[in-house]
């Protein structure tokens, strides 16, 4: 395929041009950017002892600083059944046994937890993943929900929020989740094709999709949010097109569109269906049949992978450069701190990142101790939080004024970034940034490679790239 084929693709309304060279380019293995220093950085080294000095320390105000607020993610892990595509930290079990002694710890945890975070500390947002949340019954819902409101300050107009799977989530579910006050509800889809299913071994009819996402209006869901993959195996521009229209005619208020992550050095099962997935432009056609549909559609490209409607809470936060990023992608609550529990569960801080213990073992073994269940984490310097805002200003708010970051850290934007900024001179060229005296900014078709632009302030990177294969490609 020559390198000057053109094709064109529908961002907010307006056409872009991009050639089969621009993506060869840039499309190469890079971070999501969910933290910086990313997870391939973080050390064995930090333990239970330096999470509990670091949240002692979170709950300190800085000059003139309004006590910081709180986002609890809850981890839980099991599914009934494993999707060949899937990178998560999952435990396939169809025995509900083994909840109750899940449940036991991750409510110990929380008191753990809790016991170091001031109770005036708002919880401004709430969030339950895994695996698969509805794993658990009704009634586990309530209890586990229960020992979280004991524990902490959940603020009135908290976003509380739950990941919800079409094929085990029953009405009674729903009806227990909005009881107990979550808000706000994301299903994953990946595809309706029926071969693309039947290769991922994730059966979903459409009419039970559609028929879910009604019920959560009707029970008084503020917002409904859809996940797709494009890159899965046999999908081709055509056949996602028609997903695309099915998921428009769902009408969700967000839908996050992620790459499939390749990584089969980490998740063996994904080794079963390589021969079949989209390269390069293929699996860029697909990608681009996602956002020129949904453009055309009305929603609005935050970036990256999400999408929404004009009206809904990201779009505004978009607009108002209000927008924020972390472990759960996307989020209008900036500054706060993330505590994770449950196993795998990441915490976010100020100043460090803590990850808890990845396997069910090891992770019940530390509670019972009465210990935090941190296997590794990482402190971040000066440079790595300078590092961290510029990153996340590229990713969230699609440009970078220099004289804001340097008031804020009290540096010289172009001598302390000397080095970076002549790299971005390859982006000017290639027509994925402007610069405009003091603010550098994605164009319309930079939008689609932020993680690259991001990558070019990531001090860590090679490092990560002559070690090993840590990362799947950008696009």
């Amino acid at each position: 395929m020559r390198d000057q084929e053109i094709l064109d693709i529908e961002l907010d309304g307006e056409r872009h041009e991009i050639t089969v060279e621009l993506l060869n380019k840039y499309n190469v293995p890079g971070p999501r950017y969910t933290s910086y220093p990313t997870a391939p950085e973080w050390s064995d080294d930090y333990r239970c002892a330096d999470h509990v000095a670091d949240l002692a320390a979170a709950n300190a105000r800085e000059t003139g600083e309004a006590e910081r607020p709180v986002s609890l993610y809850f981890h839980i892990p099991f599914c009934e059944r494993l999707c060949l595509y899937c990178g998560c930290n999952v435990v396939i079990n169809k025995n509900k046994e083994v909840a109750p002694p899940y449940i036991e710890r991750l409510t110990r945890e929380t008191r753990m937890v809790a016991s170091q975070v001031s109770r005036n500390r708002p919880v401004v947002q709430l969030h339950w993943g895994g695996g698969t949340p509805t794993y658990l019954s009704p009634a586990q819902i309530e209890e586990v929900f229960g020992a979280i409101s004991e524990q902490f300050t959940i603020a009135a107009d908290a976003e509380v929020g739950v990941e919800i799977d079409p094929r085990v989530t029953t009405p009674e579910h729903v009806r227990a989740l909005r009881k107990v006050g979550f808000n706000r509800v994301s299903m994953g889809v990946q595809d309706f094709d029926p071969t693309v299913q039947q290769t991922v071994r994730r059966i979903q009819p459409f009419e039970a999709t559609r028929d879910l996402v009604a019920l959560c209006r009707e029970s008084g869901f503020q917002s409904v949010n859809v996940d797709l993959i494009y890159g899965l195996p046999y999908q081709t521009a055509g056949s996602f097109a028609d997903t695309i229209a099915k998921v428009e005619a769902i009408a969700p208020d967000r839908i996050a569109m992620y790459s499939y992550a390749h990584v089969p050095w980490l998740k063996k099962q994904q080794k079963s269906f390589a021969a079949h997935l989209p390269q390069g432009m293929d699996k860029f056609r697909i990608f681009r049949a996602g956002v020129t549909g949904f453009s055309k559609a009305g929603y609005v490209y935050i970036g990256m992978d999400h999408f929404a409607k004009p009206s809904d809470e990201l779009a505004v936060a978009l607009r108002a450069r209000t927008l924020h990023r972390n472990f759960q992608g996307y989020s209008t609550r900036a500054h706060a701190d993330l505590l994770g529990m449950g196993v795998s569960a990441i915490s976010g801080l100020r100043r460090s990142y803590a990850q808890n213990y990845r396997d069910l073992a090891a992770y019940y073994a530390a509670v019972d101790r009465d210990d935090l269940p941190v296997m590794r984490g990482f402190a971040l310097d000066e440079d790595d939080i300078l590092r961290r805002e510029v990153i996340t200003r590229i990713l969230c708010h699609r440009l970078i004024s220099k004289g804001e970051i340097g008031r804020a850290f009290g540096i010289d934007f172009d001598s302390h970034f000397a080095g970076e900024l002549r790299r971005v001179e390859d982006l000017v060229a290639d027509g994925l940034v402007t610069l405009d005296g003091d603010v550098m900014r994605a164009t319309p078709v930079g939008c689609i490679f932020l993680r690259n632009i991001a990558m070019v302030f990531d001090r860590y990177l090679q490092k990560q790239r002559i070690e090993s294969p840590v990362f799947s490609r950008t696009l």
